[in-house]
């Protein structure tokens, strides 16, 4: 019995030797296939490979700056867009011979700034060899204008659309509009250091309403600048606006979310 189980043992023993021996004669044939060869293959991949690891590492090092540049590029952007509204602000009150000639100035120099910033603040230093532009400055510094309706005109419209508006309460409804455009035009040609912030922001937001071409050379307020002491927006207030864009006192447009109304000039 114990003879039989050493047999079994040494066969065994035998079996792995020679399945090692196998294995080894394999890998020496796989070896021996391209014995030159086979170094310099290994070498010109480990180089490849190191090489795309740096690629991807100088990728991924761009990638880190253009993210962390966003932040400021957005920053210049938005002073931009702000330097780009007081320009345009600007624009609106330059007289018509500077405009003509701005080409010719040095945009960038803060001297022709200034002059221009003194321009549209102060009238009464403009110089004595500009006549053309005086005219210009006191239309623009013109009150807004009081077209009256007469009664004739009330009496010419339908029943349905004068119903139990009187001749004093539409004129007077004018006036209130007059002071609202009267206010909005203070509001545009105000300096900025004599305006607190949020006034600010709304004076630009005017201003970029006064440079469209519907708005532009035009008295105007807004419809959420009604509020009384005549005109207000109940059904009163919405029937006189109706009654005063039929007579072609007004006009109206819609400029952004803003619904701006226009004083016209009675046809």
């Amino acid at each position: 019995m114990e003879a039989k189980q050493a047999g079994s043992s040494l066969d065994s023993l035998i079996s792995s030797f020679n399945t090692r021996i196998a294995d080894l004669q394999e890998l020496v044939i796989g070896r021996n296939m391209y014995p030159a060869s086979s170094i310099t293959d290994l070498s010109e991949i480990d180089t490849a490979l190191k090489s795309m690891e740096l690629q991807v590492q100088a990728i991924k090092d761009r990638l880190r700056e253009e993210t962390e540049a966003i932040p400021k590029a957005n920053k210049l952007i938005e002073l931009s867009l702000k330097q780009q509204k007081k320009l345009q602000s600007m624009l609106i009150h330059v007289p018509s011979n500077l405009e003509t000639n701005r080409c010719l100035l040095p945009e960038s120099s803060k001297l022709h700034q200034q002059q221009q910033q003194q321009k549209n603040g102060f009238g009464s230093l403009k110089l004595e060899d500009e006549p053309v532009a005086m005219p210009k400055e006191r239309k623009g510094r013109a009150p807004p204008p009081l077209w009256h309706i007469t009664a004739d005109e009330l009496d010419s419209l339908a029943s349905y659309m004068r119903g139990r508006l009187t001749l004093e309460k539409v004129n007077a409804a004018i006036n209130d509009m007059a002071t609202y455009a009267e206010t909005n035009a203070q509001l545009i040609s105000a300096p900025k250091k004599k305006l607190a912030e949020n006034q600010w922001e709304r004076a630009m937001e005017l201003r970029d309403i006064a440079m469209t071409e519907t708005v532009k050379g035009k008295h105007f307020f807004l419809e959420s600048d009604i509020k009384g002491p005549t005109l207000k927006l109940d059904n009163t207030g919405k029937a006189i606006l109706t009654v005063l864009r039929h007579l072609g006192r007004i006009s109206e447009t819609r400029i952004g979310h803003h619904r701006v109304i226009i004083l016209s000039r009675p046809q």
